[in-house]
């Protein structure tokens, strides 16, 4: 990344935290396009397309993250809660406990509690 396009990231970052995920993606364009395969640049756009939700781009980047290192345990639980969240819930789940497996945290664990309960609803109706 040229000092431009990483001010750029970092900045967008700044917006992401800020909860302005709208302008965060705007900051992002000109990364997107200058380094579209570098694993931090997708993270920082999914999390911004899942704060917006846009969730089939956010879905396109944690999954391009994923291609790039398949142990990214945290862009599989973004997955997972995007994908839960367009009620694709398997899917969601098999995402959520590997993550829950890589990285049990209190988070992790709740989120996969979430997901299995939702589905344990919907196979008794």
């Amino acid at each position: 990344m040229s000092d431009s396009t990483f001010d750029a990231f970092r900045r967008a970052e700044a917006l992401l935290a800020d909860r302005r995920p709208l302008e965060a993606l705007r900051e992002l364009k000109a990364v997107l396009d200058a380094a579209p395969d570098q694993r931090s640049v997708q993270l920082l756009a999914g999390r911004a397309y899942l704060g917006s939700a846009q969730l089939k781009r956010a879905e396109e980047a944690f999954r391009k993250v994923l291609e790039l290192d398949p142990s990214d345990y945290y862009a599989r639980f973004a997955l997972g809660r995007t994908l839960q969240r367009q009620s694709r819930l398997p899917e969601a789940l098999a995402q959520l406990r590997m993550a829950a497996a890589m990285n049990p945290t209190p988070e992790y664990q709740e989120a996969l509690g979430e997901v299995s309960a939702r589905l344990a609803v919907e196979r008794d109706r």
